[in-house]
């Protein structure tokens, strides 16, 4: 599970082979005690829960990021691993 960007205490994570979970490209986002899987298209929680000020940074952070989001997915996916993002 490579961490592939860090920001204001959230930890952001890029699972290998990670689509067969959810079948959508997404992040997982840990903030304390708090984790949830985020959609990278729109930015909405699939799974989990994080407070609402860190939910708004990571979807900024997504908005700013998008394009290697996708890029990182495709490799993880292919089971490689993904680049690291500049934080927010």
């Amino acid at each position: 599970m490579p961490t592939i960007s860090m920001f204001y205490g959230i930890i952001i994570r890029m699972y290998l082979l990670d689509n067969k979970h959810h079948n959508l490209p997404h992040i997982h986002a840990k903030y304390a005690e708090f984790e949830a899987s985020i959609d990278i298209e729109n930015g909405e929680i699939l799974i989990g829960e994080l407070p609402r000020k860190q939910l708004r940074l990571v979807q900024a952070w997504i908005e700013l990021h998008r394009d290697e989001l996708y890029a990182d997915w495709e490799l993880a996916v292919s089971e490689e691993t993904p680049y690291k993002i500049a934080p927010l």
